[in-house]
């Protein structure tokens, strides 16, 4: 069984499940006292990882003026229940929202020395607890994007840097410059999307915590659950649990350094993603979930 608090990013210890909030406030339609409620049950039920980026926002057809929304809305949240101190809070930095509702790219060490100074105002810290860098940008060689990483390590504006959406080789670049400085890894992996499992492998290798984010695609709707992945749906029922906690105790049973990140805007549904750290799949049910 991986406990609740047994799993580190570098050599904080947070929760086996963090919490995604990129769903908070996105069509505007959460009251915030649901949201509200949604962080003490999470932060109960021992999930201290929570994951935010500055490019989260309420909404497609904001376009730039989502920018940073979310971070301002998790900021205020964990201020007015008084539980900063009990977070360890991660941003990320390197898209963009542009007109029309689409993501855009920006890693010139320009715009993510800015991108970090303004993750600063809008948390309202003297320093970021985990900054991500959010996606490789074509247009800039990824060793000059570590080198800028590098760098805003150093300047003490961030405790630890994480990469996002990274392959095997530049895992092994970043790690090879940012040494201790770099502790995670946040990919795509989820029953219907598995081909970051190198990715898991490289972290297990060098010590670094695997954020797996929408650990849960896939799972979303019961039909096309049973036609998709129907062994999740068949040991859930076996179980009786839900199948989101059976992909996530999967999930967790790839290796020691994951951390799933499953998104939540409700109370009961983060507390049924907490719960899955206490379900143990055996060996025949791993077989069987490996093939669904």
């Amino acid at each position: 069984m991986r406990e609740i608090g047994n799993d580190t990013v570098g050599r904080t210890q947070v929760g086996a499940i963090g919490l995604g909030l990129m769903t908070f406030d996105q069509s505007g339609a959460q009251p915030r006292e649901q949201l509200a409620e949604t962080i003490t049950a999470a932060l109960e039920a021992g999930v201290t990882l929570f994951d935010t980026a500055d490019a989260y926002g309420p909404g497609d057809e904001l376009g730039p003026d989502a920018q940073g929304a979310n971070e301002r809305l998790v900021a205020e949240l964990l201020d007015e229940l008084g539980v900063r101190d009990q977070v360890l809070l991660a941003t990320k930095g390197g898209h963009v929202r542009t007109e029309g509702g689409d993501w855009g790219l920006d890693s010139s060490a320009a715009h993510l020395h800015a991108a970090v100074d303004a993750s600063l105002g809008r948390l309202g810290v003297d320093q970021i607890d985990l900054w991500q860098h959010h996606r490789p940008d074509p247009a800039v060689d990824y060793a000059d994007v570590v080198g800028t990483l590098k760098a805003i390590h150093d300047s003490g504006k961030v405790a630890r840097i994480g990469l996002s959406n990274a392959d095997p080789d530049q895992i092994r670049l970043a790690h090879g410059v940012l040494g201790d400085a770099l502790v995670s890894v946040q990919n795509q992996f989820s029953p219907a999307f598995r081909s970051s499992r190198p990715e898991i492998d490289v972290c297990a290798e060098l010590g670094l915590a695997f954020l797996p984010w929408s650990p849960l695609g896939g799972l979303s709707d019961a039909k096309d659950l049973a036609l998709k992945h129907p062994a999740f749906a068949e040991v859930a029922d076996e179980r009786g649990v839900s199948a989101q906690q059976v992909a996530l105790a999967w999930s967790l049973a790839q290796a020691p350094v994951v951390i799933p990140i499953p998104g939540a805007k409700r109370p009961t549904s983060v507390r049924d993603s907490a719960a899955a750290a206490d379900l143990e799949l055996t060996v025949e049910e791993l077989a069987r979930l490996d093939v669904s």
